[in-house]
């Protein structure tokens, strides 16, 4: 069966409608058809096609078969184990499946990897970022709508490889431990996610590509878990990656803070304090240790800057202002 246009696709959809076929078989027909006659191959770069390597595989990637629903819970398995982390689909099951919802949700395997102690980067959301996190090493965790958006079937995969000339790309799915899809039906289901995907990787460290406000939130839900210190040495990492980021060298300080490196702390402030003279919180942090230093003019001046900006920090700011 060959659709030409998606005139003829509307004609086929109105009559397969009229013809009141079961529910499930109605669904069945209409995603081969949506899938196999809209989906066009992305559109990748000049610079995808010309520098990525042609074949990857990470073929270390170890492979868990999903039961029932367990798509979510197989998935972290894999790229869990993939970073070394020890850990089971038995043992992941109860912390990411929601029986209610008959699978897993985003935010809950976010938070499942942070349990594991790692840090849980979305990716940027184009096959072109795909394939470079693949080229670099890192398999990738996606989403994918399997069925139509009135009617979705979530599902979750890991990306392990691609073929560039062929545009194949190599998933180990459901009960497959090798799946091969094109780029222009993935892609299909992919976009019905938005695009959704994460990878993993060990506190200290940033897989190349990711952006700085996927990693800055990664960071900071890893340290809200796990405390400042522990994220000290990713917003070191962060920082040395994007060093012109406010917000980046602000977390920095405050981790440096709690390390007890009150002068590398006041540094960073300080830089935050460069980069954004509206940060009225980095400001008041680095007044706070310039007071403690005996920099009591320094600190006057920055006292002022954060008094001047509006937000929490402006009252407290005050408060050390009327007590020098």
């Amino acid at each position: 069966m060959s659709i030409r246009s998606l005139a003829d696709l509307s004609v086929m959809i109105k009559d397969l409608l009229n013809a009141r076929f079961a529910g499930v078989l109605l669904l069945v027909i209409l995603s081969a058809l949506l899938l196999g006659g809209c989906a066009r191959s992305p559109v990748l770069l000049e610079s995808t096609k010309t520098d990525v390597t042609p074949q990857i595989e990470l073929t270390q990637v170890p492979f868990f078969a999903q039961t029932d629903y367990q798509c979510g819970p197989a998935t972290l398995a894999m790229v869990l184990n993939h970073q070394g982390v020890d850990t089971s689909l038995e043992q992941l099951i109860p912390q990411v499946f929601l029986p209610g919802r008959d699978g897993s949700v985003q935010p809950e395997m976010l938070a499942t990897v942070r349990r594991y102690g790692q840090l849980a980067i979305p990716i940027r959301g184009t096959m072109d970022a795909l394939l470079r996190h693949l080229e670099a090493g890192d398999p990738v965790v996606v989403m994918q709508n399997l069925a139509l958006p009135a009617f979705p079937m979530w599902h979750y995969a890991v990306a392990i490889g691609f073929d560039l000339p062929n545009e194949t790309l190599i998933l180990r799915s459901g009960e497959i431990e090798r799946h091969t899809m094109s780029f222009s039906r993935f892609d299909a289901t992919w976009a019905r996610t938005q695009r959704w995907g994460f990878v993993v990787s060990e506190p200290g460290t940033l897989p190349e590509g990711v952006s700085a406000h996927n990693a800055l939130q990664a960071i900071n839900a890893y340290e809200e878990l796990h405390g400042s210190i522990a994220a000290l040495s990713s917003w070191l990492a962060f920082t040395d990656r994007f060093p012109t980021n406010p917000f980046g060298q602000f977390a920095l300080g405050n981790a440096l803070y709690a390390d007890e490196q009150p002068k590398a702390a006041q540094d960073a402030f300080e830089s935050a304090t460069q980069l954004d003279p509206t940060m009225g919180a980095a400001w008041l942090n680095l007044a706070i240790l310039q007071l403690h230093s005996g920099s009591t003019e320094e600190a006057r001046h920055a006292l002022n800057q954060a008094a001047e900006r509006e937000g929490e920090s402006q009252s407290r700011a005050q408060q050390l202002l009327d007590k020098l």
